[in-house]
């Protein structure tokens, strides 16, 4: 068989998943009970499938512990609801063909269903199928619908928040890139769901109303076709044809009614990981006292006269007897005394126990501070949560990468978080629990930035850059070119925060990197160059000093990607030199070619800002002694540099200030605090062929 199949190219269904062929296959069933006449046999076959189908839906709908574990439901409700509207085609034509012949003209199940549930009589039979169909119609279906209806709108409203936590948690490492896609997709399927359960709840109202218009032309045609083609009387053709239909109603309402309470029992369930029959009778039987109340008014009903006294008490001691037992069970078992939860309940449980017997606080009530953090208004809560196509992670993300690729180390990742105190519109960054920066963004707009040398003004709302101060308006997106034409640079809201998130990353690049980046620094290095790490650390240097050296270069913008360089030079001359900031000038030196190429790039002439050779020797005999520098000549040489400052940012040169090296760190921690814009270089860390020009003599005469 296997050498014919391969003969005949036929599928291997080890290999190919058969599920494929039931949808089709399915399908084709559906058009051909439409199309082809169906002998009574085969029609009893497919109202019995009908039966088995529903009840399958039914008990899946039952045991399901999660609404996705049944994603497939509303278009299993189509199908079912297309294969019984093709069963009472198929059923109205045998009937109208054959009826004539007999009561069980149409099969067995309807000439059962017409005879044994309505005992023959069809008036019996119309009132029944009439209720089925208000009972499907009016109350299962619609509620079921409603429910849908609110819960995908809940749903989709809830959709930002979850997908902000979810994207909060992959930041901070909690869980991974594949788990993050699983919970996206999870949130994107359960609003799929609810959405399309809210339309496939319209499938059964129709079928409901497609009963009723089926049952009435099915009593008119068969009234007509038995009356002027058989030659019946018209009581006769009435109760043959009548008993027929309402036989074929309820054989196709009966299934119809229980895929409705399928479609109400997934939408009403709350997702735990018990399934509904056990969350009813594990929350519904489990207080004795309810059956002891419920006892005492069903038995003050029974001992009154003319009340079915004996089904009242009967009912009583039943009651009183389940009462008693339960009573005993959580006798013998305490823990049976509280209601079943879910294993995440128990633990809630279980750690609300521990927390009210332990009156001392204790190390789990610390909450450390994220090290970065961005809080946004409820209206910036879009720009962070990509399924609205924000672009605000994206784009930190590759800032931190950039950051990575040009500082040597990886930044910790931003934790986001909405925050109602804020105003709508506003974010704040946070560097270690306290606000370094806040800025207010115009989700609809676009910021229009004058870098000075913009002409003509621009209507909208006037503003200021937050990362560097600049004059700027928020205008519509209409107003972009005309904004670039008159030399206006244009940004867009998530450029406007990252552009301030990246400004302050780099102004505090040293208190991002903690001794945790070092050891992770040092574990990248092991692997690449393990001999030199071995030899150096904790051989010759300690951790906290390699750490300090490394930061004390992230100081002040300096690169530590040429970590060779920085373990050779500690290497040298760690043995003789312990202070680290000794230590760190030599590396700067060692550095000198790199850091002369991230000022002043190319091979061009080097503007800088110089000192006057008399303040530099009365500075150099401050150091070497010891001793403060005069308050009077610090004032000046802070006025001074001011100036220099503004000549420099006029003329578009670095603002770099060139000094012989022993005043290098001095005047690098004493200028750094009122000008962190302004860089101190010492001249051996300038590369040999530079040429170097003083564009302005701090201490010299203006």
């Amino acid at each position: 068989m296997a050498n014919l199949a391969t003969k005949l190219r036929l599928p291997d269904f080890k290999q190919t998943q058969w599920q494929i062929l039931a949808g089709p296959v399915l399908i084709m069933t559906i058009l051909a009970m439409m199309i082809l006449p169906l002998p009574a046999f085969i029609l009893d076959l497919l109202f019995t499938f009908n039966i088995v189908l529903s009840l399958m839906i039914l008990l899946v709908a039952m045991f399901t512990q999660n609404t996705l574990e049944f994603s497939a439901f509303p278009t299993v409700l189509l199908f079912s609801t297309l294969l019984r509207l093709a069963l009472n085609i198929a059923s109205t034509r045998i009937i109208l063909m054959y009826g004539h012949t007999g009561e069980g003209a149409a099969g067995q199940v309807i000439d059962a269903f017409g005879h044994f549930l309505v005992g023959g009589n069809f008036a019996i039979g119309i009132i029944v199928f009439v209720i089925l169909v208000i009972i499907n119609f009016m109350v299962i279906t619609k509620g079921a619908g409603r429910i849908a209806e609110v819960g995908a709108r809940f749903v989709l409203d809830g959709m930002p928040g979850k997908q902000m936590a979810i994207d909060a948690d992959l930041n901070a490492g909690i869980i991974g890139e594949e788990e993050a896609k699983k919970r996206r997709s999870d949130v994107t399927q359960e609003a799929d769901f609810y959405g399309s359960m809210d339309g496939a709840s319209k499938f059964v109202r129709g079928d409901a109303i497609a009963g009723l218009l089926i049952m009435a032309i099915n009593v008119i045609g068969g009234l007509m076709i038995g009356t002027m083609q058989h030659d019946m009387s018209f009581a006769e053709a009435g109760a043959t044809y009548t008993l027929l239909t309402i036989g074929d109603g309820l054989v196709a309402q009966i299934p119809g009614l229980v895929i409705s309470t399928a479609a109400g029992v997934i939408v009403t369930r709350v997702a735990t990981d018990q399934d509904v029959g056990e969350q009813m009778v594990g929350q519904l039987f489990n207080n004795p006292r309810v059956m002891v109340l419920a006892a005492g008014v069903i038995g003050l009903l029974g001992l009154v006269p003319g009340m079915p006294n004996f089904v009242f008490l009967l009912f009583t001691g039943g009651l009183l007897a389940l009462a008693w037992w339960m009573r005993g069970r959580q006798t013998d078992n305490p823990s049976a005394r509280k209601r079943p939860m879910s294993k995440d309940a128990q633990a809630a449980a279980k750690a609300e126990a521990d927390a009210a017997q332990v009156t001392e606080a204790s190390w789990a009530d610390v909450q450390h501070e994220d090290v970065l953090g961005l809080e946004v208004g409820y209206r910036l809560i879009p720009m962070v949560d990509s399924e609205q196509k924000g672009q605000l992670l994206t784009r930190i993300r590759g800032i931190r990468k950039k950051f990575a690729q040009e500082m040597g180390f990886l930044p910790p990742p931003v934790h986001i978080r909405d925050n109602l105190d804020l105003a709508p519109t506003d974010y704040r960054i946070l560097l270690k629990g306290v606000e370094i920066g806040r800025g207010e963004t115009q989700p609809e707009r676009w910021m229009a930035i004058d870098p000075g040398c913009a002409e003509g003004e621009l209507p909208g709302v006037p503003c200021q850059d937050p990362a560097f101060g600049l004059p700027a308006v928020w205008i519509d997106e209409v107003m972009r070119e005309r904004a670039q034409a008159l030399g206006y640079t244009v940004v867009d809201p998530s450029s406007v925060i990252a552009t301030h998130l990246n400004h302050l990353i780099s102004l505090h690049t040293d208190e991002l990197f903690g001794r945790q980046e070092t050891q992770q620094l040092l574990d990248r290095l092991t692997k690449d160059m393990p001999k030199l790490v071995e030899d150096l650390i904790p051989g010759v240097i300690s951790l906290t000093t390699f750490h300090k050296v490394l930061q004390n270069l992230l100081s002040e913008r300096i690169s530590i990607r040429d970590v060779r360089t920085i373990i050779d030079t500690l290497a040298e001359f760690a043995g003789t030199i312990a202070d680290p900031d000794d230590l760190t000038a030599h590396v700067r030196i060692r550095l000198g070619r790199a850091i002369t190429q991230k000022w002043f790039p190319g091979n061009g002439e080097m503007q800088v800002i110089g000192l006057d050779l008399n303040l530099e020797r009365l500075l150099t005999q401050a150091t070497q002694s010891g001793s403060a520098i005069e308050p009077g000549i610090a004032e000046n040489i802070m006025l001074q540099t001011e100036k220099a400052i503004a000549q420099q940012e006029a003329s578009g040169a670095p603002l770099v200030l060139l000094v012989n090296q022993p005043l290098r760190f001095m005047l690098s921690r004493f200028l750094r605090r009122v000008y962190p814009q302004l860089t101190v270089l010492s001249n051996q860390e300038i590369s040999n062929n530079r040429n170097v020009r003083m564009s302005y003599i701090i201490g010299g005469k203006e």
